[in-house]
């Protein structure tokens, strides 16, 4: 019988060992990919773009092994937005470098991405919500709970940075006068990277309004319990 319960406790402790769910260790292998093409992004393009890509891509497979495996976490979705938001910011800061006249439009949208997912973030777990991926404003419940519109969403604008970063260093055959055929594809990709910028200022000014409300009710409950 003792056997039995030490048997069934430790097949217990396993199957709650977070650090060991499946998705985590996706999310783990992202991050070795992301930090190999954050090494790679200053002198070899191509290794560190398909580095890159694969951690972008594998950010499906997290989702779904946590889905299938009952593996869902708090860890695990604040490694999965981590990795998001510093791997971006890497290459982001990379673009920098090579297109310092676009600098701050660059700024610009790295901190729009940081700040919104962050305070979002939060703001989730001042709710006391169960998901990230819940939200009463119309938009942001489409673009969670859509998921051919998420990934459109997200891949459309991962696609706009690493195809900017490829045309600084492969800008292609001139055609049309001064205009470099590379340059084609970044800009197909700019009104999904725009659009995607316009849903985290929405993500931004949702989750304030969720924080504001938190305190207001801290508040509310401090005035009562005074009185």
């Amino acid at each position: 019988m003792e056997s039995s319960t030490a048997s069934s406790s430790a097949a217990t402790a396993a199957n709650n060992n977070v650090w060991l769910f499946y998705p985590n260790l996706i999310g783990y292998g992202r991050i070795v990919l992301a930090i190999l093409a954050m090494y790679y992004m200053a002198s070899s393009p191509c290794c560190a773009m398909i580095c890159y890509a694969l951690s972008a891509g594998l950010d499906a497979f997290d989702g779904w092994a946590a889905r299938t495996y009952n593996q869902s976490s708090r860890f695990g979705a604040m490694l999965d937005q981590l990795t998001d938001r510093c791997a971006l910011l890497a290459l982001v800061m990379a673009l920098c470098r090579l297109f310092p006249d676009h600098l701050f439009l660059l700024q610009l949208s790295a901190v729009v991405d940081i700040a919104s997912h962050w305070l979002h973030l939060h703001a989730t777990d001042l709710s006391g919500a169960t998901s990230h991926k819940q939200s009463s404003n119309w938009l942001l419940n489409l673009y969670y709970t859509d998921r051919m519109f998420l990934g459109f969403m997200c891949g459309g604008n991962e696609a706009f940075y690493i195809l900017l970063y490829i045309r600084a260093f492969w800008a292609g055959p001139l055609i049309f006068g001064s205009f470099h055929f590379m340059s084609i594809f970044p800009l197909l990709a700019f009104p999904i990277a725009f659009v995607k910028s316009a849903i985290s200022i929405v993500h931004l000014y949702t989750a304030a309004e969720m924080v504001v409300a938190h305190d207001v009710k801290l508040r509310v409950e401090a005035a009562q319990k005074a009185k």
